[in-house]
């Protein structure tokens, strides 16, 4: 096969992929590159900030940048990176050959894809939408121009696609299991996926009816946030945060998860107190929805409900101590290994500790009033969010790097990522707490000399150039390790207590050769332990069903793609709504094919199996 033909094939056996391992890997290059897109817009904002004054990005444009990275930082990185982890390793964890609907799961994340590209189309069409992240409706409304159409229309898309993922994972954590993996008995990491999956479910919709309502309002003569037409914009503020406090634990829980599998396998101990931690998940996952307003203090909702709002926010630090005590448990008497993961992990504690101290100060409403749209809430959220997400994505793409994979990452250039990454991220944030109490506001674009300020800014721009030097290495080591890096065996680190390590690395498309029998918590340990060589099967080893590869959820998201751009321009172009309507139809003429057309998958014969499993152990 010629080399053309070979990377013809590649391509197209990834647009049509239905297999969780390789969606994660889309996921991952996908969230990589909206990273790196995130990660040069902080820069550029830091760069503006560094001196008094300054010219680099001014007004309107600096607005853009501001709200297109924390936009793109949430929904476009975190999410999907944290979405590649839980498709690389959940359905292993749990003994399934797959997630319960494949077609959907390539569906979620092309959703996602073409969300995230028709947001920063915005960019190069008029430009990007300007009213920050939240994109509050008293700003968002009179914003000129396409750029919050793009942001509402692109979250909607990409939304779907979250929320067709959370199902999917929610159906497959409940049916999939194991034969023996009772609830009690599942890792940590995919208790966390199980928590965040029911949050997606319970966060997005109210997301979703925001979107629409803005969407009516800014495209259609809607009225419902305009206040001089009888709306009201805090009806707004209240959508988004009923889902935007669940999705800060959409992205910690299994930050969370991620973290309890590191501690147990580099301390070779079972991870302390797992019972408590479970219910700790499970009680932060329901706190969640209870402590939206406190983003709200300020708008006048009164003593009553701020006091309530104050107490739970207050309350669910608790949950979030236990877990924090149960990993320096799972630590201290181990055996403790400092491999790259482990350092992250271990340098989490410190820096989310201190996030979500920052976290009960501005829970007092009192306080909240002086700390409020101040870089002291810049400096929270970013130690919460960067000291806690990004350190797991970083310390779990490591972590599971040669299984997902099968090479090793380089351990040398790993712990410089590390160092580089961690000095550099607590010299930007630590700072903006000091930033914040002298009276820096956020969102701004500039400030005079002699305010006190120069100095703050300043140190804050260096850590900003230290995490992009370390995010340069992190590329190099992933460039290195794809060009040289050696074949790793099933269970590289050598001390692996779960199933996913127990399957050869990269693990072949049907994941077990035979459905594994679970009998303890640790389940790949406790085989270890009694000096077995693999895993009890709890079947004989027979054909495997399949499900067929498709191009259908590839279009199916173009069409919701073109129909995006249609019905964003219909009021200055007539011809626009045809094509809203033909995207539309694309849409669903697919789903109606795939309603229609019966797929009955495949069958990999049990010699095939054989052949498989015998060149895996040789």
């Amino acid at each position: 096969m010629s080399t053309v033909a070979r990377k013809k094939s590649l391509i197209w056996d990834y647009l049509t992929t239905v297999d969780h391992k390789k969606i994660a890997i889309l996921y991952l290059i996908a969230g990589g590159l909206f990273f790196l897109v995130g990660g040069l817009e902080a820069l550029f904002i830091r760069i503006q900030l560094a001196k008094p004054n300054n010219d680099f990005l001014v007004g309107g444009l600096y607005n853009e940048v501001l709200t297109m990275h924390g936009t793109t930082m949430i929904f476009l990185a975190a999410m999907p990176l944290v979405f590649a982890m839980m498709n690389a390793v959940v359905p292993i964890q749990i003994g399934a050959r797959d997630v319960a609907f494949p077609f959907l799961n390539a569906l979620g994340f092309w959703l996602f894809f073409f969300g995230g590209v028709f947001l920063n189309c915005s960019w190069f069409l008029g430009g990007a939408p300007d009213a920050g992240w939240t994109s509050y409706a008293s700003l968002s409304l009179e914003s000129p121009g396409h750029g919050i159409d793009f942001y509402v229309l692109g979250l909607q898309i990409s939304g779907i696609g979250t929320l067709i993922g959370g199902i999917n994972f929610l159906v497959t954590i409940i049916n999939m299991r194991a034969p023996g993996m009772t609830y009690m008995r599942m890792p940590m990491f995919t208790w966390a996926t199980f928590v965040t999956s029911a949050l997606i479910l319970f966060a997005f919709p109210p997301l979703t009816v925001g979107l629409v309502l803005m969407m009516m309002d800014r495209l259609f003569g809607g009225n419902f946030f305009n206040a001089a037409a009888g709306g009201n914009t805090i009806i707004w503020e209240h959508l988004f945060w009923i889902f935007g406090h669940p999705e800060v634990y959409i992205l910690v829980l299994p930050a969370f998860g991620i973290f309890s599998e590191i501690f147990a396998t580099f301390s070779r101990k079972r991870l302390f107190g797992y019972s408590s931690m479970v219910f700790a998940t499970v009680l932060i996952g329901f706190l969640g929805f209870m402590v939206w307003a406190h983003h709200m203090f300020t708008t006048g909702l009164g003593p009553i409900a701020n006091a309530i709002f104050a107490v739970a926010t207050m309350a669910i630090a608790v949950p979030t101590g236990i877990k924090i005590f149960n990993w320096l448990f799972t630590m201290w008497g181990g055996s403790i290994k400092f491999t790259t993961p482990m350092m992250y992990a271990v340098a989490f504690i410190p820096s989310f500790v201190m996030g979500g101290v920052t976290g009960v100060m501005n829970a007092a409403a009192a306080a909240d009033y002086q700390y409020h749209d101040s870089y002291f809430v810049v400096a929270h959220f970013h130690y919460v969010i960067v000291g806690g997400v990004v350190f797991a994505l970083l310390a779990g793409a490591h972590y599971w790097w040669p299984k997902m994979f099968g090479k090793m990452l380089n351990e040398t250039l790993g712990k410089i990522t590390f160092w580089l990454f961690f000095i550099g991220f607590h010299l930007t944030f630590f700072i903006q707490h000091f930033l914040g109490l002298m009276g820096m506001p956020r969102r701004i674009f500039t400030y005079l000399p002699g305010q006190g300020l120069e100095t703050g800014n300043f140190i804050s721009t260096v850590g900003a150039f230290f995490m992009a030097a370390a995010t340069i290495i992190l590329l190099i080591n992933v460039v290195i390790t794809s060009v040289k890096g050696e074949k790793v065996s099933a269970d590289p680190w050598g001390d692996g207590r779960t199933l996913e390590w127990a399957v050869a690395s990269p693990p072949p498309e049907y994941n077990f050769a035979q459905t594994p029998l679970v009998r303890g918590l640790d389940a790949l340990w406790i085989e270890k332990m009694e000096g077995k060589k693999g895993l009890t099967p709890a079947e004989p080893l027979g054909d495997i069903h399949m499900p067929n590869s498709s191009i259908l959820p590839f279009v199916i998201s173009l069409g919701l793609f073109i129909a995006a751009f249609g019905f964003m321009y219909h009021a200055k172009y007539s011809w626009s709504l045809f094509v809203g309507i033909g995207g539309l139809l694309i849409t669903f003429i697919c789903m109606f094919l795939r309603s229609v057309v019966d797929d009955h998958g495949f069958h990999i014969h049990k010699e095939e199996v054989l052949e498989t499993e015998k060149g895996v152990k040789a």
